[in-house]
């Protein structure tokens, strides 16, 4: 991990294989991409993952504004995200179904933790897990993390199936944004003075991943409440 405050500018244009497991870029003085820092978790975190959204499928939300996000979404945890006419929240339980949010699995609390502490955040203790679900053509634009009660916390993002282009900016929308390649098994920690940051993620090209098929799944676990 390097110890000085420069930012590694990254092209996210380019077509590259997957950078090597263990790898740590520093993307902002508190921000790091923890490359293939989940693929030793897999086989406990996918059947978990599984069973979360057996009890709360994805589904597709309306902002305030009234767009439908092209993202599918859903979550686990004391709170969970939402979207509708009414604004942004968090709630205790899914307004689809009108029952807690499932738990959040051990080995979801324990992976989440454990890339905090790589990215020097030793007391996270994430009670919302947000889980966006990408097919191609998908997107998010570009947004700053500012529901949560407390913004002392980090935001740990883990990404699964496909590649995605990760834009990591400024403190107004308008600032220039550095475009990172996200792989299966990564991990993107940031907190501190980098926390309010915006960022998003470019449309999701065509694809197959040989374990996930035509989709990107990103779980980003959150301290709401």
């Amino acid at each position: 991990m390097r110890n000085d405050d420069t930012p590694v500018t990254l092209d996210l244009f380019a077509e590259q294989a997957p950078t090597t497991p263990g790898q740590v870029e520093q993307i902002g003085q508190q921000a790091f991409v923890l490359r293939g820092f989940a693929l030793p978790w897999l086989e406990r975190l996918l059947p978990a993952l599984e069973n979360v959204l057996q009890a709360a499928p994805f589904r597709q939300m309306v902002t305030p504004g009234g767009f439908t996000m092209s993202v599918a979404l859903s979550s686990c945890g004391a709170l969970g995200w939402t979207t509708d006419r009414s604004g942004y929240r968090y709630t205790a339980h899914d307004p689809q179904t009108g029952r807690p949010w499932p738990d959040m699995p051990t080995v979801f609390r324990e992976l989440a933790q454990a890339a905090a502490r790589q990215a020097g955040f030793e007391a996270f203790e994430p009670d919302a897990c947000l889980i966006n679900r990408y097919v191609p053509g998908a997107r998010m634009s570009l947004h700053q993390d500012k529901n949560e009660r407390s913004l002392d916390a980090p935001i740990v993002s883990m990404s699964l199936g496909l590649p995605a282009v990760f834009q990591f900016g400024g403190f107004a929308r308008s600032d220039k944004s550095l475009r990172i390649p996200l792989f299966h098994g990564d991990i993107v920690v940031w907190g501190g003075v980098d926390r309010l940051r915006y960022h998003g993620v470019l449309p999701l090209k065509e694809g197959q991943h040989p374990r996930l098929g035509a989709q990107r799944i990103n779980l980003t676990f959150r301290t709401a409440g």
